[in-house]
C-alpha cells in the first residue's frame, strides 16, 4: 500500500469560513484524494489551523511552526512514498512574514527537512509534491482584511516561486488555484465546493507521481 501525508493549515485541515467549523469529513480535499484512488493508497490528512512553513507565530495557541513539527510527523507515519506541502497562506500575516518570497524560502526549508531527516529503517526518502494555495481575494470581513494585509497582492505571486522551486528541486508541483478559489467571505478560507476541487485536481498528478 502507498502512503501519502498531506501536509497543511486550514486549508487541509477543512476551516469553513460559512460555519465557523469544519467542513464534512468527505468534503476535505485529503478525502476527496482517498475516494479517488481507492483503497491501495493510504492519505494521511495533517492539517492544522494557522500553521506556515517555517515561521513562529507568537499569537497562536499551539506550535504553528511547520518546520518544527514536521520532523516529528514525518517520524510518526514513516513509510511514506509521498510528501504533499500545501502551505504558505498563514505566512501572508505580517505579523508571521508577510511576504511570498519568505514562502518559497520556509518551503525550501521542508524539503530539505524531507530529504535529510534520519528515515527508519533505512526506510526510502518520499517523493514531493508542492502545492501552492489558492491566492487570497479582497473581503469585506475587517478582522481577516487586517490580519492578511498585503496579503492579496503578496499571495498572487506564490504560484510562480513555488513552480520555480519545484523545478529547481526536483519536485512535483500543482498550483491550487488553477481549481480552487478563495471565499469572499473572509478572504482565506474555501468553501467546500472549492476545497473539494483540490482533491479532484490533485488526483491525476498524484497518480502519475505514485506510478498507478
Amino acid at each position: 500500500m502507498k502512503s501519502i501525508l498531506c501536509y497543511g493549515d486550514s486549508l487541509t485541515w477543512g476551516y469553513s469560513a460559512e460555519t465557523l467549523g469544519r467542513h464534512a469529513y468527505e468534503d476535505r480535499w485529503p478525502s476527496v484524494l482517498q475516494a479517488a484512488l481507492g483503497s491501495g493508497v493510504n492519505v494521511i490528512a495533517e492539517g492544522l489551523n494557522g500553521r506556515t512553513t517555517a515561521f513562529d507565530d507568537h499569537l497562536a495557541d499551539c506550535d504553528r511552526n511547520g518546520a518544527r513539527t514536521l520532523p516529528t510527523l514525518l517520524q510518526t507515519h514513516a513509510p511514506l512514498d509521498l510528501v504533499i506541502l500545501l502551505l504558505g497562506a498563514n505566512d501572508m500575516k505580517p505579523v508571521v512574514a508577510g511576504r511570498a518570497s519568505d514562502s518559497a524560502q520556509g518551503m525550501a526549508r521542508l524539503i530539505r527537512l524531507v530529504r535529510h531527516h534520519v528515515w527508519p529503517f533505512d526506510y526510502d526518502i518520499p517523493d514531493i509534491l508542492i502545492v501552492s494555495p489558492p491566492p487570497l481575494c479582497e473581503t469585506a470581513n475587517s478582522q481577516f482584511a487586517a490580519m492578511f494585509s498585503g496579503g492579496v497582492e503578496q499571495s498572487a505571486m506564490l504560484a510562480s516561486l513555488y513552480a520555480d522551486l519545484a523545478d529547481e528541486e526536483e519536485c512535483g508541483f500543482f498550483d491550487a488555484g488553477s481549481v480552487a478559489k478563495t471565499t469572499p467571505l473572509d478572504g482565506v478560507h474555501l468553501d467546500a465546493e472549492n476545497t473539494r476541487a483540490i482533491g479532484r485536481g490533485l488526483e491525476p498528478v498524484v497518480r502519475m507521481m505514485l506510478g498507478l
